[in-house]
C-alpha cells in the first residue's frame, strides 16, 4: 500500500506560462526537486521512478503551439535529468487520463477497491456503494468521473480498469476551457461584450472594487473566439456584489441544450445521471474552504452562504480577510456562483443529490489529485489479480515444502555419490 510522505507546491504559475523562456520552466521546479531529495534516502535516490505529467495548462499551449509545449517539456526533462533519479519521461495528460487517475487515486486512498479484514483474516472486496465518483477542478478544465447505475452508452465516454480481481467501467469527461481560471475569463468576456463602453458593471466582484485592465488580458486566452483575438484598448471594471446575476452571467458560458443527446451534462456531451458518492477536490475545496462550506451544509445553506458573501463590499473584505491575496479574494464570489452553475446545470446534481459531495482535498492523511493515480498506474502497483489470490503459503506449508526440497536435494547428493564412485 503506498502512503504519502511529502508534497511541495510550486512556488511560480504552471509551466505552459513559460512559454516565452521555456528554460525557466525547468528552474520553476528546482526548489521542490531540491526538497523531495532531501526526503528520499540518498542509497534509493537512483532507483525512485520519477514522473512528469502535464495537464490542461499544457492541453491548451499544445493545441495553440505545439513545438512551444514540446520545448518546455523538453527543458523540464533536462532539469529533472540533471538529479540522481530513476527519470521515467514527462508528457501531457489527455483529459481523460487525468479525470480517470483522479478517480483512481480517491477511491484507492479510500480503500474503495480492496481492504485487509480483521475479521476474515484476508483481502476482501468492499460493496459496490463504496465507490466514489471524482469531481476535479482545474485552471483550464473540469473533470468528471463516476460509475453510472446503467450501462453507458457512448463508448468514447467510458474508461475500463481491472483492479484487484475486479473490471470497472467509468464514466469521465474533461471539460478543456471550463476550468475555474478559464471560466473566469470567459464570464468577463461576456460582460464587456455587452456593449461598445469601456467601463462595465461586474455583478461578481464586491461593490467598492474597481480595476483597469487591458482586453488582451482576458482574450489572448486560446478558450476565447477567433474573432475576439484583435481586442485592443483598456476596460474599467466596477464591482456590484449581485449573486444572482454573477449566476445568470456564468449560465451563459454554457449550452445546456442536450443535442441528440437524451442525457448530457453540458455543451451536448454525452453524461449519465449522476451516481453514488462524489469527492470534490482542487479548485471546488479552496473556494468553499475559505467560505466555510466543507462541512456537508446543506445546498440551501450554501447557496445562502454565497449569497451573503457576495453582498459584502470590498473594504468588508478587505479588513475581513487582510492576508489574503487580492487576485483571490475579488473572485471568490465568482468562483462560487461558477461552482454552482457546473455542478447543479452543468453536471445535473440538485437538492437530493447535493448532500452526496463531500468536499475535501485530502484522504487517508494523502493528498487528493490525479497524480497518485498516475504513478499507481505507471508503476504498476494496483495488480490487476486479488492479494488473497497471490499471497504466499501458510506456514505449516512453507514447512513441509522446505523439507521435502530439503530431502530431494539430499536424495539427489546420495544417488550422485554412489553413481561417481562405482
Amino acid at each position: 500500500m503506498v502512503s504519502q510522505t511529502f508534497s511541495c507546491h510550486v512556488n511560480a504559475s504552471g509551466i505552459s506560462s513559460f512559454v516565452k523562456v521555456p528554460a525557466r520552466a525547468g528552474d520553476s521546479l528546482r526548489e521542490c526537486l531540491d526538497a523531495a531529495m532531501s526526503v528520499i534516502p540518498a542509497d534509493r535516490q537512483r532507483e525512485a521512478p520519477t514522473y512528469l505529467g502535464a495537464t490542461a495548462g499544457m492541453r491548451l499551449l499544445s493545441r495553440e503551439n505545439e513545438s512551444a509545449a514540446t520545448q518546455i517539456l523538453t527543458e523540464v526533462s533536462k532539469t529533472i535529468q540533471e538529479y540522481p533519479i530513476n527519470f521515467q519521461g514527462a508528457r501531457i495528460l489527455t483529459g481523460k487520463e487525468e479525470g480517470a487517475y483522479g478517480w483512481i487515486t480517491i477511491n484507492y486512498l479510500l480503500d474503495s477497491f480492496t481492504k485487509y479484514s480483521l475479521v476474515y483474516r484476508d483481502w476482501i472486496h468492499p460493496s459496490s456503494a463504496s465507490i466514489w465518483g471524482a469531481l476535479d477542478l482545474g485552471g483550464a478544465s473540469t473533470q468528471i468521473s463516476f460509475v453510472p447505475a446503467g450501462p453507458i452508452t457512448e463508448g468514447e465516454e467510458a474508461a475500463q480498469f481491472r483492479l484487484y480481481g475486479f473490471d470497472y467501467t467509468i464514466y469521465t469527461h474533461s471539460y478543456l476551457c471550463y476550468g475555474q481560471n478559464q471560466a473566469l475569463l470567459h464570464a468577463l468576456r461576456i460582460i464587456v461584450n455587452s456593449s461598445s463602453s469601456d467601463r462595465f458593471e461586474h455583478p461578481c466582484y464586491p461593490m467598492g472594487y474597481s480595476e483597469n485592465i487591458t482586453r488582451t488580458s482576458f482574450y489572448s486566452s486560446p478558450c476565447a473566439e477567433r474573432q475576439e483575438s484583435a481586442a485592443s484598448g483598456n476596460v474599467i471594471l466596477q464591482g456590484t456584489g449581485n449573486a444572482s446575476k454573477c449566476r445568470e452571467t456564468f449560465q451563459k458560458i454554457f449550452n445546456f441544450s442536450c443535442g441528440h443527446n437524451t442525457s448530457c451534462g453540458f455543451n451536448g456531451v454525452y453524461q449519465p445521471k449522476v451516481n453514488g458518492k462524489f469527492l470534490a477536490f482542487s479548485a471546488y475545496y479552496y473556494t468553499f474552504n475559505f467560505l466555510n462550506l466543507t462541512e456537508g451544509q446543506p445546498l440551501a445553506m450554501v447557496e445562502a452562504a454565497v449569497q451573503t458573501f457576495c453582498a459584502k463590499n470590498w473594504a468588508e473584505l478587505q479588513s475581513t480577510y487582510p492576508k489574503e491575496k487580492t487576485s483571490h479574494l475579488k473572485n471568490y464570489c465568482a468562483s462560487a456562483n461558477f461552482i454552482l452553475t457546473l455542478l447543479l446545470k452543468g453536471y445535473g446534481f440538485n437538492n437530493d443529490t447535493w448532500d452526496n459531495i463531500a468536499f475535501q482535498m485530502q484522504a487517508a492523511n494523502s493528498d487528493i489529485g490525479w497524480t497518485l493515480g498516475y504513478m499507481l498506474n505507471l508503476t504498476n502497483m494496483i495488480p490487476t489479480e486479488s492479494p488473497s489470490s497471490l499471497r504466499g503459503h501458510e506456514e505449516g506449508v512453507w514447512i513441509a515444502s522446505i523439507f521435502f526440497i530439503v530431502l530431494m536435494l539430499a536424495l539427489c547428493l546420495v544417488f550422485l555419490l554412489i553413481y561417481f564412485l562405482k
